[in-house]
This record gives structure tokens, C-alpha cells and sequence, in this order.
């Protein structure tokens, strides 16, 4: 009996130190620069994603939309970004998938004006919009919510990180934008101000995006993933100063700016009928445009199971019922 302890104890002992050696599975992930994907950043810094088995590589694009086109063909394996970004990216390749709804902005999009107060005022004016992304979105909506003419406004493309130096140099009057860009304008930018938000115009959201091909060949990694984006949604909502704290050091940002950009944002990991309905209304403006290649199969392009796994009170949809 004596020896047949010592044999178990051993036995655990091993099981127990090799599996904290064990080789952690490395993932690329991409992302914008703001607060509204603090999840990754906030996983990246706390050590979440290495305490959950994960070596994580985080990528900074443009925007968050413009990261999503490289989940297709795995290129990276999970993006941050808005509804635009993930329809249009389904079309091209069936393997970007939505496992979760990660933020809803309050009050994060808006138009900025230098030296103009009005919309009316702006009327044959500049106006910045990074199309593809969240900034065409807002426009789009602002236009169709406001009854406004499109045509009575000149757009020029441009992508949110350059919209401030371009409003400085005159080769804008005013851009489509998010945070952190909107009061870096306005605080940088002599006689700018912020014309309108997205109070009462739309409801943006920010949605976590997996490669279907690697989820599926990487069960436990994919499931590893989504738990740590909980676990850091749950950090940022129980310690704001510390969540504020990482993030700002993360994007190299003021620390009492970015606490301030984060209460205007509810951090949540949930796949919901609000959720959905952020699709279907975008994959209407996008198809009023003529940019929607082919309606998306909602059933195809939403993934449940992963997030079921770690939260499934999260999970609240007719057909995963």
C-alpha cells in the first residue's frame, strides 16, 4: 500500500509538471488601434492568454475592419472588428466566422468639422471616410437616419489614423470616424469640433472574428481563445483603472483619455438577436450600395458552439436554442 501511494503520488506529480510544460499554441491575431478591442489588449498584457495555454501575437492595422480580411486563408486566425468588415470577408471566404459580439459603442463614432458648425454648412465640403470600415457605416447611416442628400458632400478616402493630420493640412473639412480619432481631433485641431455622434443614429458593435478551418482543427486552442476574451471582458468590467491602465500602454495612449474613451463603451461577450440584427441592417446598406456580392447565410456565418463552451448563458439565439 505504502509503495502503491508513493507510485500515484509520483504519477501525479508528472501528469501535473508536464502539463505545465506543455508547448503552448500560438495564434496571430489582429486588430485597429482603440479601445473598442480592448479585450485583446487587455488579454495580451494581463498574461490571460498565456495562462489559458495560448502564445498570442497581436497585429495593429488601420482599423479593425481592415485587419479582418486576414482571417481569410488563415493568415491570422481571430480579428476585432465591425459588421462590414465580416460580411464582406465571409463572401470572399466561408472560414471567417462570428463566435462573438465583444463591444457596443454608446457613444464612439461621430463627425468632426474644422471651422464649419453645421452639416448643413458642410454641404460641398471634404469630407474623410475610410470606406470598408466603421467610418463609411456611420456616414452611410447619418445620411440615411438625417434624410440628407449624399451627393451634396464630397468624399475623399481616408484611412482613420491619417483623417487628423489631413483635417490640419486643409485636405479635409471634416471626417467620419471613431475613437480615439474623434478627440484627438478636437483636441488637436484648431477650431474643430465634434458636429454629431452615433446617439441616436446607429448602435455599432465590434465582433470577434475566428478562421472556421483552424477553430475546427484546433478545438481546445479555439475554446482557450474564447475564454480569455471572457476573462479579460470580465477584467475590464471589474477593474476599469487597471483595464484603462493596460490598454493605454498597449496603444501608447494618454492613460485618463483611454479611461474616458472606455466608459463610453459596454464590454460584453455575448452572441444575442441584437447581435444578428447589427448584420442584417448593414447587409442591407451594403446591398443598397451595390457592394454586397451575395446575401450571407446567417446559420453559416455565426458560430455559437465555441462560446457556449466557456459562457453559454451568453449565448442567446432562436437557433442555438
Amino acid at each position: 500500500m505504502r509503495y502503491s501511494s508513493i507510485l500515484a503520488f509520483c504519477l501525479v506529480f508528472v501528469l501535473q509538471t508536464s502539463s505545465s510544460f506543455a508547448e503552448p499554441t500560438k495564434m496571430t491575431i489582429a486588430t485597429g488601434v482603440d479601445p473598442s478591442f480592448s479585450a485583446y489588449y487587455v488579454a495580451k498584457s494581463a498574461g490571460i492568454f498565456e495562462k489559458n495555454g495560448l502564445d498570442v501575437q497581436v497585429n495593429t492595422g488601420p482599423s479593425g475592419s481592415a485587419m479582418v480580411a486576414y482571417v481569410i486563408q488563415n493568415q491570422v486566425q481571430s480579428a476585432f472588428g465591425a459588421e462590414a468588415a465580416g460580411i464582406q470577408n465571409h463572401n470572399i471566404d466561408a472560414n471567417v466566422i462570428v463566435a462573438a459580439e465583444g463591444a457596443l459603442m454608446l457613444q464612439w463614432y461621430g463627425l468632426v468639422a474644422r471651422d464649419y458648425d453645421s452639416l448643413d454648412q458642410l454641404k460641398g465640403k471634404k469630407i474623410g471616410v475610410a470606406r470598408g470600415s466603421g467610418s463609411e457605416v456611420f456616414w452611410l447611416a447619418m445620411i440615411e437616419k438625417l434624410k440628407l442628400k449624399a451627393s451634396d458632400y464630397k468624399i475623399v478616402q481616408v484611412e482613420a489614423p491619417e483623417m487628423v493630420a489631413a483635417l490640419e493640412r486643409h485636405d479635409i473639412d471634416a471626417f467620419s470616424a471613431w475613437e480615439p480619432w474623434l478627440t484627438r481631433a478636437v483636441g488637436s485641431v484648431q477650431n474643430t469640433k465634434l458636429i454629431l455622434s452615433n446617439d441616436g443614429i446607429m448602435s455599432p458593435r465590434v465582433y470577434i472574428y475566428l478562421n472556421r478551418g483552424w477553430a475546427e482543427k484546433n478545438p481546445a486552442a479555439a475554446v482557450s481563445f474564447m475564454r480569455s476574451m471572457v476573462e479579460a471582458t470580465d477584467l475590464i468590467n471589474k477593474d476599469p483603472a487597471k483595464a484603462a491602465t493596460l490598454v493605454a500602454t498597449f496603444l501608447k495612449l494618454d492613460k485618463d483619455m483611454t479611461e474616458n474613451l472606455m466608459r463610453k463603451l459596454r464590454f460584453d461577450v455575448r452572441l444575442d438577436q441584437d447581435s444578428l440584427e447589427n448584420f442584417i441592417t448593414i447587409q442591407e446598406q451594403l446591398k443598397g450600395l451595390g457592394k454586397l456580392a451575395k446575401p450571407v447565410d446567417l446559420k453559416q456565418f455565426v458560430e455559437p458552439k465555441i462560446l457556449s463552451q466557456v459562457r453559454p448563458e451568453a449565448v442567446n439565439l432562436p437557433a442555438a436554442k
